[in-house]
């Protein structure tokens, strides 16, 4: 009876070669699905992020929505471009280092080549005097300002934002929007969410800290 219940577990062990296989499909996938995000989107890393939350928490579900908009946070704290940011971060959730390298190429690859090719074959002039050229790129501004918005309703809901908390991103987006010197520098405003952050995280312990006092 025990050698033949170890036989049944030791049959149902995964192979090393299937780990290794899992792992490397997945670096893969993290380098084809940043691939197509790359190669499809239009307008910056903000027209990006509807289609890589999408990608990455709806269809292939590697990780939960409050995770996404928390590396999205990290993201857009960080120096740079948002969209490599942001295949960083997911990269290095996943897979660590060598996740982030295969997030960043595929998210870097297609606009690289893309742009490249332009070089190459269409000069400005071409661009502005080829009339298909030019209603190509008017056609797609719309959709480019539909991208952009989708991720800002999306994230505004998922981070709980209503009518009486809604003023707080109205008021620093007409601030940034100003070009008021000093006051429209959006460093300021990435500083003071950050210290508002941890003073109401600090406040809430304390908070649940006097209400475990007092049950005591």
């Amino acid at each position: 009876m025990p050698s033949a219940w170890w036989s049944a577990k030791r049959n149902r062990q995964i192979p090393l070669d299937t780990i290794g296989n899992t792992m490397n499909n997945l670096y893969l996938q993290l380098f084809l699905t940043f691939c197509k995000i790359g190669a499809f989107t239009f307008g910056g890393g903000w027209a990006m992020i509807s289609i890589i939350q999408r990608e990455i928490v709806e269809k292939h579900k590697w990780i939960e929505l409050n995770d996404f908009l928390d590396l999205l946070a990290v993201a857009q704290s960080m120096p740079g471009i948002l969209a490599v940011n942001i295949s960083v971060v997911i990269g290095d959730r996943l897979k660590g280092l060598k996740g982030s390298i295969c997030a960043a190429i595929g998210t870097i690859l297609p606009s690289f080549l893309i742009i490249l090719a332009i070089a190459i074959f269409l000069t400005p002039d071409t661009i502005k005097n080829n009339a298909v050229v030019s209603r190509v790129f008017k056609g797609i501004r719309p959709a480019v300002v539909a991208l952009i918005i989708a991720p800002v309703l999306t994230t505004a809901r998922s981070v709980g934002i209503n009518w009486k908390t809604v003023i707080i991103p109205v008021a620093v987006a007409l601030l940034i929007y100003s070009k008021i010197p000093y006051i429209s520098n959006p460093i300021i405003y990435i500083v003071l969410g950050a210290i508002g952050g941890y003073i109401y995280y600090m406040h809430s312990l304390m908070t649940a800290g006097r209400k475990e006092g007092n049950d005591d």
